[in-house]
This record gives structure tokens, sequence and C-alpha cells, in this order.
């Protein structure tokens, strides 16, 4: 069941999502500078996104404290430390390393891909920098982007309104990457659909931070391909696609890629259906009981005694006194006088 809404409640949560976009902004740009400022440029990337989450999940829990007086800021953001939430983020994850599987596929079998493996110890130990690198910065998306302006968003304009907007924001802060095209464009927008179905499904970032995660991280670390135009994530594995332009996505990897487009929306249904449990679970309307708590049997006695009037005062328990016992005659009166026979 909905909650009343307030006189402007909705232009206020309208206010609260412009403030939450400013907020995005702000901070990724404060990130940026800190990560410079504290590490090396080889460790400025990993620091920059783990700065970047520590930022929006406490900027957005003062928001959520302050201004909607939320008891768990960190959990209305969509972390809920709940029951099952490594199993979601793990389905998200297979989810998302599938959808790049089947976008790889059609390259291996039209031009292939020449994979180069670089086997020295210190590539494999920058593998799993690379791999948080992705995750935390998987997790960053999530948050800025289905988090909690996200949901002042959906609550000023319906979930629908903020599924299609939030797919426009994400397309736009996409293109100002360099080397964005109108196919990454496309992709950014497909991608954006998916996740926040994700999150509407399940309403938690579990799922569609381990899709987020699955799709990126898969491609660069798995296959070696370029993420977003970047091709130097992962050093122990690279690879150099060879197909048409429309396949491959070109140096800017299966982000510009028209294959991607069509398989992430082919992917929205498939989305939808491995969280039919979760959809049930967190979505079903609590059923909340209203008037006034009645006593049945006492109301069906008290309309049976105006009926048949009172009932009558049970008789009195008899009690049974019994008799004393007769004491049994002496011997000297039960035997007659002998001077009395005689006389």
């Amino acid at each position: 069941m909905s909650t009343p809404e307030t006189v402007g409640g909705r232009f206020r949560a309208y206010v609260q999502f412009i403030a939450a976009v400013l907020y995005f902004f702000l901070a990724r740009s404060l990130a940026h500078r800190g990560a410079q400022g504290l590490a090396s440029e080889q460790w400025s990337p990993l620091m920059e996104q783990a700065m970047l989450v520590f930022l929006l999940l406490l900027g957005y829990a003062a928001f959520g404290s302050w201004l909607d007086r939320q008891i768990h800021p960190v959990s209305e953001q969509g972390l809920p430390p709940r029951q099952g939430w490594v199993g979601e983020a793990g389905l998200g994850l297979a989810v998302g390393w599938s959808i790049a599987v089947v976008c790889v596929l059609p390259m291996v079998v039209s031009g292939g891909i020449a994979i180069v493996l670089v086997l020295q110890p210190s590539a494999w130990g920058w593998l799993v920098a690379d791999a948080a690198f992705f995750a935390l910065a998987a997790l960053a998306e999530e948050i800025a982007f289905r988090g909690y302006g996200f949901q002042r968003f959906a609550y000023a304009v319906g979930p629908m309104g903020a599924v299609l907007g939030f797919a426009a924001f994400y397309a736009i802060v996409q293109a100002l990457v360099p080397g964005s095209n109108h196919a990454s464009f496309a992709v950014s927008i497909a991608l954006s659909l998916a996740l926040s179905t994700a999150y509407l499904r399940t309403r938690a970032l579990w799922l569609s931070w381990g899709l987020n995660f699955g799709w990126k991280a898969s491609r660069a670390l798995l296959f070696g391909l370029a993420v977003s135009g970047v091709n130097s994530h992962s050093p122990a594995v690279q690879g150099d696609p060879m197909g048409s332009f429309w396949l491959t996505g070109g140096g800017y990897g299966l982000d510009g890629s028209w294959v991607a487009f069509v398989v992430l929306l082919a992917a929205l249904p498939v989305v939808y259906l491995v969280t039919q449990d979760l959809d049930f679970r967190y979505n079903a309307p609590v059923i909340v009981p209203g008037g006034i708590p009645v006593d049945l049997d006492a109301a069906a006695r008290r309309q049976h005694e105006a009926a048949m009037g009172p009932a009558e005062p049970a008789a009195p328990t008899l009690v049974q006194i019994f008799p004393a016992a007769t004491p049994p005659a002496r011997p000297e009166q039960s035997q007659a006088d002998p001077t009395q026979q005689s006389n």
C-alpha cells in the first residue's frame, strides 16, 4: 500500500534529485583531485573509485538522514545487509558475464581475437587490483544512478519516468568520455535500462552491482578488451579484436558496438525472469489490517445473552449428611435382673 503524499512532496523530491545530481559531480571532482594528491599514477584510478564510493555513501546518507529522517540511510540507498545479498550479487555477476560472452562470440566467429598472455607474477598481482577497481567503479555507478537520486526522482515522476530519465542521464555522462559515438550512447541507454530493472525488481543494488561488474570486468580481465576506450585494465590478458566496427566497437570496445546494444536489449526480459522470486519477496504489497480489533467470541456471547435473556443461576449443590452410627448396647443392659425375673 502506498503511503499518503504530503503537500508539495513531489516538488520537494524533485529538488532533492537535483541536489543529488549536483553532489555527484562534486564528489567525482573531489575524488579525482584527492586521488591525484594521495596516490601514485598507477594506484590513482583505484584510489579515485574508492574515494568516490566513500563520498557518495557519506553524502547521500547525510541527505537521507537530514532531509528525509531516515533511520538507516545507507540501507535506504539500496544496500541493505539482508539475508541472501551475496547470492543476489552473484546472480547479477553471472548475468553480466553471460551478456559479455554473448557479445564476444560473434567477434570470435567472424574475425577472432588475438589474445596475448603475460605470465609474470607481478602482472597477475595487478589483475587483482584491476578487479577491485571494476568492483568499486560499478558500485559507484550504482550508488550514483540507482541510489538516493534515482529514488527521489522516482517519487517525483514515477518508476518508469525515473528509469527513462536516468537512462538519458547516464548516456549523457558516458558521452563525455573521449571516443564515444552514437553506438556508445545507445549502449549506455540499454545498459541503464537493464540495471534499473534489476534495482526495481529487487529494491536493492546488489544484483545490479553484480551485473554491472560482470559486464565490465569480464571483457577487460578475461578477454583483454577495451572498456570505454581504455585497454590497459588487464596487465595479464591483452586482446585485439579483428572484425567490423559495428561488431567490435573499434578502439572504444563493446561499449561502442551495435551488437552490444542489441544484446543488452535482449537481456531485459532475462533480467525480468531471473528476478521473479526477488520481486515477489520485496515488492509484494504488505496487507495492513484496518478498523478496530473486535473480540468475536465476546460479541457472539453478548448477542446470545441479549436474545435468550440472562441464564438462570445453577441450583446449589446438595450436601448429604449421613446419620451418626448407633452405639452398641452394653452387656449389663442387655441381660435382665434375676431378682426382677423371680418377682
